[in-house]
This record gives structure tokens, C-alpha cells and sequence, in this order.
């Protein structure tokens, strides 16, 4: 367990990196032409795939794999005294896990598709991408339903079972609220959802990777390493 929680702690604090890592370079290097013409956008992101790719395999696929560890992880550590109610949290984490992935997996195949069709008809291949791009975003980029069920879920029955902070669980809670919020198609709630979140991550994730210096038998009893 103590393995498992390890995991869990550095997935955490990896998943709020790929978070920072991500609005750096789409606030920084990402220099799209919103404003340009249908080709114009298309040649854009013709020329630069590789590196969509990669940080799309980095911001869903990548991420999904982290957060399958901090789900279970979590799980583990507060299903003894809450089983049902966290059984419903950790489902919704489940789900959320599935999302993400198949979102970075439509979005890097998807767009190779697309720039396919280019030679054919830019104006189609963009038409082709708009669709796509919008299944990537109902699923796992703009919409953030499903994840702020879990960490809401997570949060309060961690601040039933006063395990972690207190702090860290209301902020789990806000978080949450945030990531529920979403269903309103308004960027502030999902920007208030990913800044909160990363500070969730790295706050959760130094806590589980804390409790290596103690010794628990998981019935929720600790015992002082001597």
C-alpha cells in the first residue's frame, strides 16, 4: 500500500506539471492564426503536427496514465471507512480516466485525418477538424464534468474521515464546484477548474508522498515507526 501510495503522491504533483507545461505552451509558443482563413489555419497546423502531437499525447494520454495511479490511490486510502460513497467517486474517476484518453487519441489521429484531406479541399479539412476539435473539447477539454465529480467526491469524504488537511479538502471541494461548473459553457469556470487543480495536485500529492514516514495498517490505526 505504501507502494501505491507513493505512485499516487508522484502522479499528483506529474499530472499538475503537465498541467503548467501545457498553458506554457499554448500562452507562449502556440501562435495560432485565429484570425487567418481556413487554409491558412489548416497550413498552420500542418506544419506544426509533431508538436501538437506531442503535447497532446502529454496533456491527455499521458495525464490519463498518472491519474489512473491517483485514482486508485486515493480509493485505496479512504475506502475502509467509506466504502459506498467513495466507491461513487472513484467510478467517476474511472470515467474520467476513459475520457481523457480517448480525447488525446481522437485529437492526435483526428487531426492527421484532417490534414489529409488538404490536398483535396482546405476549406473540408477544416470543416473535418472543427468537428473533430469539438468532440476532443466535449469530452475531456472544455467540459470537465466528469473529473469535478470525482475530486469533489474525494474531498468531502476525506473531510468527513478528517483525512489530509482541512484546508486541502475544502480546496478539493472548490476545485470540485469548479470542475461541475464547466456544464456552463464559459472559459472562466474551466480556467478557474485547471489553475485550482494544480494547486490540488501538488498539495494532494505532497501529502500522500508524506505519509511514507509513517507506518498505517490501512484500518485506518497508525502506528509510530520507532
Amino acid at each position: 500500500m505504501k507502494t501505491l501510495s507513493r505512485a499516487a503522491g508522484i502522479s499528483a504533483i506529474s499530472m499538475a506539471l503537465l498541467y503548467v507545461i501545457a498553458f506554457v505552451f499554448f500562452g507562449v509558443f502556440w501562435s495560432y492564426p485565429s484570425d487567418g482563413s481556413p487554409a491558412e489555419k489548416m497550413t498552420f497546423l500542418a506544419e506544426h503536427q509533431f508538436s501538437f502531437n506531442v503535447i497532446y499525447t502529454l496533456m491527455y494520454l499521458v495525464f490519463a496514465v498518472f491519474l489512473s495511479f491517483l485514482v486508485v490511490g486515493l480509493y485505496q486510502r479512504l475506502k475502509v471507512k467509506s466504502e459506498g460513497l467513495i466507491a461513487v467517486g472513484t467510478l467517476f474517476g474511472a470515467i474520467w480516466v476513459g475520457l481523457v484518453i480517448a480525447s488525446g487519441m481522437i485529437a492526435n489521429i483526428g487531426l492527421a485525418y484532417a490534414i489529409g484531406l488538404m490536398e483535396v479541399n482546405p476549406e473540408k479539412a477544416f470543416d473535418v477538424w472543427g468537428i473533430i476539435y469539438l468532440m476532443v473539447e466535449s469530452l475531456g477539454g472544455g467540459n470537465e464534468l466528469v473529473g469535478g465529480l470525482w475530486v469533489l467526491v474525494v474531498s468531502i469524504v476525506a473531510l468527513q474521515l478528517g483525512v489530509f488537511s482541512k484546508y486541502l479538502n475544502c480546496l478539493g471541494i472548490f476545485v470540485g464546484i469548479a470542475g461541475v461548473a464547466t456544464i456552463y459553457p464559459s472559459e472562466i469556470f474551466t480556467e478557474i477548474f485547471g489553475i485550482s487543480q494544480i494547486v490540488w495536485f501538488i498539495w494532494i500529492g505532497s501529502s500522500l508522498l508524506g505519509r511514507e514516514n509513517e507506518s498505517k495498517d490501512w484500518g485506518g490505526a497508525v502506528v509510530a515507526k520507532r
